[in-house]
């Protein structure tokens, strides 16, 4: 996981701890001892891709726009990461002329899918469970 994938499940979790109470930038920074600007960032690609709600003025922040078993790590990545790959060829300017034969290639297409299955099963709900 990249820090912004991290930083922004952190926030979310946080967020989603508090129950319906929408909380400030200033607050998750103190939390979470992440800089300000950055973290603010992040809260506004989850506010454009809709997970969260944002609201300005004195008594602004954000609020979870979605219950949080709802929310899958997947979907963060994605959005902070882009798809979930293992499998990119290390030749990555030159296709593999052994693409549909390589070995490796199958066995790591293998790993990446039950990955891929279990990151599915896991949302802000599960980890605040602590399941």
């Amino acid at each position: 996981m990249t820090r912004d994938t991290d930083y922004a499940l952190r926030a979310l979790c946080f967020i989603a701890g508090c129950k319906g109470k929408i909380v400030s930038v200033s607050k998750l920074v103190r939390v979470l001892k992440v800089p300000q600007p950055f973290l603010r960032k992040l809260l506004q690609i989850l506010s454009k891709k809709g997970i969260l709600k944002s609201y300005k003025g004195n008594s602004g922040g954000f609020l979870l726009n979605n219950d949080p078993g709802n929310i899958f790590l997947v979907d963060l990545i994605k959005i902070f990461q882009g798809p979930f790959i293992l499998n990119e060829c290390f030749l990555k300017k030159h296709p593999c002329p052994n693409i549909k034969r390589c070995i490796l290639r199958k066995k790591i297409t293998r790993i990446e899918e039950y990955v891929l299955k279990k990151l599915k099963g896991i949302t802000v709900s599960c980890l605040l469970k602590g399941d």
